[in-house]
């Protein structure tokens, strides 16, 4: 900074403060001539003249954009140019070491190189994003989590591909489900997706300090308690771990244990119930310092990182503690559940379409319902030939109770779990109520699988029940 611009900056600084909590991350360079107005940095003539500059990069843009074949876009074209130029200048507003330095920069550097400049930053940014995206796909973890594994396979490699830093800066371009412990969605753009990546790497870095075996041991027991199933739903596998590691280390266990016994359980139950909101922080806290001085965790991000998410694992504790619903949030190890006894959850067993379309065609041949659904009961043996059976329209009316007349318990749970997949999953609703309640849409099979358990007895309701929470969701293959 040269003379003249620290004099200003001087100047500056004695006639007003900039309230940094008044600058947003996305409109950085508007609400910094907002500030300055506020604050008597800027006058009205002084903002006037930054936003006739930053118009004449707009139209250098525009000519750009069209080649030098036009000065003029739609005005949608033009918004979304203006917004990826401000993206730009923000980016080299914001790369200054104060608010005011920026405010000096806006008034007294030529706008067009403050531009240059920020799309320099944003380039920079991007090939640092597609570095760190590269680490992140080689150490991805090795987990049957659908939104995990294509968030990092397919959403990010679009961003990537399409990403645009001149016309586009600001567009995040890729749809990212996985859900992060912690996300900032204030960012746009770039620096969006590099944040992403740097929290998602730090989440898997933390997540690989346990075995492969704990790991998909979480998994499978995080679906069980919380009755849905975990390869399809959206959830943070981070949280998991951190949570039932500092579960380890306030019952006892080591820190690289995640797996919590019902012993564990009770003696956590005990003391968690019975301690008071700042007293439950203070175990956090202390087994926090454990878990990272067990684990070797030096690298200061992730450190961090573990204790941004203190507070909300304190308040979820607090919560379950006092609606003694400490079994949802502290998962525990879980017996071998029974295994369905006539569906096979298996896809190589099911039926070639050759063979299912003939077995299709000999079910419209018969007459009876009691013959069709006979047939079918010795034809088939995978559940998926059964589904694709349920939804080729071959069956009608009361055709649908034969076949379910034919069922057993195993088997009506196993449909139970599909058909009533979203009511499972509340923990305030029983299995009778959520049969009472249920209803389809005429013609679907599953309206006619409602209705036919709608009519059998308490008894029988809850035998399937019993079953329901015996059968693993991830063995069920959903169609």
């Amino acid at each position: 900074m040269g003379t003249e611009d620290y004099n200003d900056f001087q100047s500056l600084v004695t006639r007003g403060d900039i309230k940094r909590k008044n600058l947003k991350q996305n409109q950085y360079t508007v609400s910094l001539m907002n500030e300055g107005l506020r604050t008597g940095l800027l006058n009205s003539q002084e903002t006037y003249g930054i936003q006739n500059r930053l118009m004449l990069v707009l139209q250098n843009l525009i000519k750009r954009y069209t080649q030098g074949e036009s000065s003029s876009v739609a005005t949608e074209t033009a918004e979304s140019l203006l917004i990826s130029m401000i993206y730009a200048v923000d980016a080299f507003l914001k790369s200054m070491e104060t608010p005011e330095e920026a405010m000096t920069c806006l008034k007294k550097v030529d706008t067009q190189s403050i531009y240059e400049n920020g799309v320099k930053i944003v380039s920079k940014c991007f090939e640092e994003t597609k570095q760190l995206y590269n680490e992140v796909k080689k150490n991805k973890l090795d987990v049957p989590v659908d939104a995990y594994n294509m968030t990092i396979d397919e959403s990010l490699p679009v961003f990537m591909k399409k990403y645009g830093i001149i016309f586009d800066a600001h567009n995040t371009m890729a749809s990212i489900d996985y859900p992060l412990a912690i996300d900032d969605m204030r960012l746009q753009g770039v620096f969006y997706i590099r944040q992403y990546l740097e929290r998602l790497q730090m989440e898997t870095n933390f997540c690989r300090f346990f075995s492969h075996e704990d790991l998909l041991h979480m998994l499978v027991n995080f679906g069980r308690v919380s009755r849905f199933d975990y390869r399809i739903e959206l959830f943070n596998i981070y949280e998991l771990m951190l949570h039932n590691a500092v579960f380890s280390v306030i019952s006892g266990g080591e820190a690289s244990q995640v797996k919590i016994s019902e012993c564990q359980f009770e003696r956590l139950e005990r003391e968690l119930t019975q301690a008071t909101p700042s007293q439950i922080d203070l175990l956090v806290r202390e087994a926090m310092v454990r878990l990272k001085n067990e684990l070797y965790i030096i690298d200061p991000s992730l450190t961090e990182y573990m204790d941004r998410c203190r507070d909300t694992l304190v308040q979820r504790i607090v919560n379950t503690a006092h609606s003694r619903s400490l079994h949802a949030l502290i998962l525990t190890r879980q017996e071998e559940r029974l295994k369905p006894l006539e569906f096979s959850l298996n896809p190589d067993d099911h039926l070639s379409d050759i063979e299912l379309r003939k077995l299709l065609a000999e079910i419209m041949k018969r007459d009876k319902k009691e013959d069709k659904a006979l047939l079918i009961k010795s034809s088939l043996y995978s559940l998926h030939d059964y589904l694709d059976v349920f939804e080729s329209d071959s069956l009608y009316g009361d055709e649908y109770e034969a076949v379910f007349f034919l069922f057993g318990d195993t088997e009506l749970a196993i449909l139970a779990k599909i058909v009533f997949y979203e009511d499972l999953r509340s923990d305030f609703l029983d299995f009778e109520t959520i049969v009472a309640d249920s209803s389809g849409s005429d013609g679907d099979w599953r309206s006619h699988y409602i209705e036919f358990m709608q009519r059998l007895d308490v008894d029988r309701l809850r035998s399937i029940e019993k079953l329901i929470n015996m059968i693993d969701y991830e063995e069920i293959k959903f169609y």
